[in-house]
């Protein structure tokens, strides 16, 4: 099998394994715990706690674990709602975040909560401009992903949380996709809060972290919750946060080399759809590389639709995805091909292919020989015919 859908999950790396079952036998207090082994619990959580706030180049005060990316957008938001003041209350996000997030925004409208979409650009960028037309006096936060998960779209986030912070408007960035993958250090980006997790960096699954800058006023989404300074209900997962530190670590120690082997592997993709001719085209085209994740290529198979590409894919042995993992299932465009007013049909030949640590060229010539096949045999599959079959 040839796994290229690393934006969706990571493989657990040995080392994160290792030191998941050495805490897990070592370190098995409650970290909330008085005696000796909840102390030496407390002890390692105290440690990670200040690792990844170096990692953040943020403060230790700042870090909250918690059991995924989707709780830590679900928290960071709710609670930095929650403590903002009367009259600023009003939340305002992009169209392309993450389905968490989207599912908050219904979550807090029931509250009562004002809540507002904003589109990016034909680019896939958020401006100036875009904050500009959307914000009003009661505007409190603003959510912004740091990268999509679907086209690697790079948003200028230190340049708008400039612009937010001279009106008084706070920044969440959810960073799940962008962390250990290019750098993720809160002094240069300027958010106010952000989201990370562990499973996309060869961590294990159900962890995740959220860091809110000291200072910023939150209330806790669960009144009386005790775990994590408040912000955080349930026993605290010390193994699990331990092996995403070691897996964050090592993953953002080979960063700088991953970098460019992505890119040495994007381009030979582009090239090969070249060179065989094939009728591929990028969702958001490359304008600088510099602005897009080098491991994610979103892009069209055109007369193809992208889940009968995947099937076809997978059937051959490659796992690609027809877009971000949470949302796979359900036979509609996007988020984020809506927010971009990519059509339909074209919006349906959609599929990502997201590179990762074992990803090798001869994996992308064999990505590549597929669908060159898959073009040599298209007969009756195209699109026209399939959305039939597969609609329902």
């Amino acid at each position: 099998m040839i796994y290229l859908d690393y934006a969706a999950t990571t493989p657990a790396s040995k080392e994160a394994l290792d030191a998941f079952q050495k805490l897990s036998t070592d370190v098995y207090g409650n970290s909330s715990s008085l005696h000796d082994a909840g102390g030496k619990a407390e002890n390692i959580l105290r440690c990670c706690r200040q690792r990844m706030a170096e990692l953040l180049s943020g403060e230790e005060e700042g870090v909250y674990f918690t059991s995924g990316g989707t709780e830590a957008n679900f928290l960071a938001i709710h609670s930095i709602l929650n403590g903002l003041p009367a009259g600023k209350k009003r939340f305002l996000m992009t169209e392309m975040e993450h389905q968490s997030i989207h599912i908050l925004k219904r979550h807090l409208e029931m509250l009562g909560f004002d809540v507002d979409l904003m589109k990016p650009n034909a680019s896939g960028i958020i401006t100036t401009d875009i904050l500009e037309r959307h914000l009003r006096p009661d505007t409190g936060l603003v959510s912004i992903q740091h990268a999509n998960s679907e086209t690697g779209v790079i948003q200028p986030l230190a340049k708008l949380s400039a612009y937010l912070h001279m009106r008084d408007v706070l920044l969440h960035s959810d960073c799940v996709q962008t962390f250990a993958k290019i750098p993720v250090r809160i002094d240069e980006l300027g958010a106010d809060a952000l989201s990370v997790s562990s499973h996309k960096v060869y961590g294990p699954k159900g962890v995740g972290a959220v860091y809110i800058r000291p200072g910023v006023n939150w209330k806790p989404v669960y009144p009386g919750t005790l775990h994590e300074n408040g912000f955080k209900s349930g026993t605290v997962n010390v193994p699990g946060i331990g092996a995403f530190i070691t897996a964050a670590e090592s993953t953002i120690n080979r960063m700088d080399a991953a970098h460019l082997k992505f890119q040495e592997l994007r381009a030979g993709f582009l090239e090969g759809v070249k060179d065989r001719k094939l009728p591929v085209s990028l969702a958001v085209p490359d304008s600088a590389n510099s602005h897009v994740l080098p491991h994610i290529i979103g892009c069209f198979f055109h007369s193809f639709e992208g889940q009968y590409t995947m099937l076809e894919c997978n059937r051959r042995g490659i796992c690609i995805s027809t877009g971000s993992a949470c949302s796979a299932g359900y036979h509609e465009p996007s988020n984020t091909m809506k927010a971009l007013l990519i059509p339909r049909e074209l919006a349906l030949q959609f599929v990502r292919i997201s590179f990762g640590c074992d990803t090798t060229s001869e994996h992308v010539d064999r990505l590549l020989d597929v669908l060159e096949d898959m073009m040599n045999e298209k007969g009756d599959h195209r699109i026209d015919r399939r959305i039939k079959t597969y609609g329902s």
